[in-house]
């Protein structure tokens, strides 16, 4: 019998902590990772009040816990709280997945790794490309490294305060071609990727973008996702983008390298390797449906995929 049905066998606990945390689809990810690795693990969602962030992950500790991964509005205080931080941590300046070694708290950031992940999964090529990343707040931090890593010819911040889109990309200088500004500067200027990591699809609301910003042949790539198109996507479509994505394969993808951090062991291992029709062929297996069903409900946002959508219209930041 396969050790996923022997119930003697202790199962590792791991958890996610923010505030609000009921939504929250990575009890239901990981859960699935666990059945496909065979590996031992029981995930839960732990709702943790303001000021007592600190105190709830002493206690998951305590009570034998393994690891975390930590949502909104905790990340920052959880970079500040860990012992150790790794390159990626540091460089985000925020916390989303935390492994108990020998009473030490490590910290990493899947963030970035996941939204590259998934771009490669839709074969979506960062290297050679020129790339506008929307927003210079935490969310874009935490992507800048890994996208630089990809090589683009050109990676621009634009934010509606152009002074913090030049101090973000300063602080990343070293890392590779990127420069900041205002949304007026970007007027003739054209992407061949555009991703939203502002907030603003979380108030039905846009970033002010001309309206030529995307080259032929753009992508368009959201970060938050939800139960339709965010107000970004519809824009992406009207324009002609060639591909609209929104932020689930980077809720899955992220959840996966924690998934590794912990367990030594990725769940895309036991199906082959990270490419889109293996990813795919996955969430059908899941969801009992064919694989360009799935493909097709994810790329229009709608939300059946790794069944972990709910029939909700808010959307939800990563």
């Amino acid at each position: 019998m396969s050790d996923l049905f022997d119930f003697s066998r202790r199962h590792d606990e791991y958890a996610v902590m923010g505030n609000p945390i009921a939504h929250s689809k990575s009890p239901r990810i990981h859960t699935l990772f666990a059945e496909q690795t065979g590996e031992a693990v029981h995930y839960e969602a732990i709702q943790v009040d303001p000021g007592g962030f600190s105190q709830a992950v002493g206690n998951f500790e305590a009570s034998g816990g393994k690891g975390l991964n930590i949502t909104v509005p905790f990340k920052q205080e959880a970079w500040e709280l860990v012992n150790e931080r790794s390159e990626r941590a540091e460089r985000a300046g925020a916390v989303n997945t935390i492994k108990f070694v020998d009473g030490k708290l490590i910290g990493d950031n899947t963030d970035g790794i996941g939204l590259v992940n998934d771009l490669t999964n839709n074969r979506i090529a960062v290297k050679g490309g020129r790339v506008l990343l929307m927003g210079a707040g935490g969310a874009a931090r935490g992507v800048l490294a890994p996208l630089l890593a990809q090589q683009p010819a050109q990676l621009v911040i634009g934010n509606r305060t152009a002074e913090k889109a030049k101090q973000l990309a300063e602080e990343f200088s070293n890392l590779g071609q990127v420069e900041g500004c205002g949304y007026d500067a970007l007027e003739g200027k054209q992407f061949d990727l555009v991703i939203n990591a502002t907030a603003a699809s979380l108030q039905g609301e846009l970033p002010p973008l001309p309206d030529s910003v995307l080259a032929d042949g753009a992508c368009c790539y959201d970060m938050m996702y939800g139960a339709e198109p965010t107000a970004f996507m519809q824009w992406a479509s009207r324009h002609g983008a060639a591909k609209v994505l929104d932020g689930l394969g980077m809720l899955v993808e992220q959840a996966a390298e924690s998934f590794y951090i912990w367990r030594g062991v990725r769940p895309e291992d036991k199906v082959g390797d990270r490419k889109a029709t293996q990813r795919n062929d996955f969430v059908a297996s899941t969801l009992e449906i064919n694989a360009e069903d799935a493909k097709a409900q994810r790329t229009q946002s709608k939300k059946i995929i790794f069944g972990i959508y709910t029939n909700t219209d808010r959307l939800e930041p990563l």
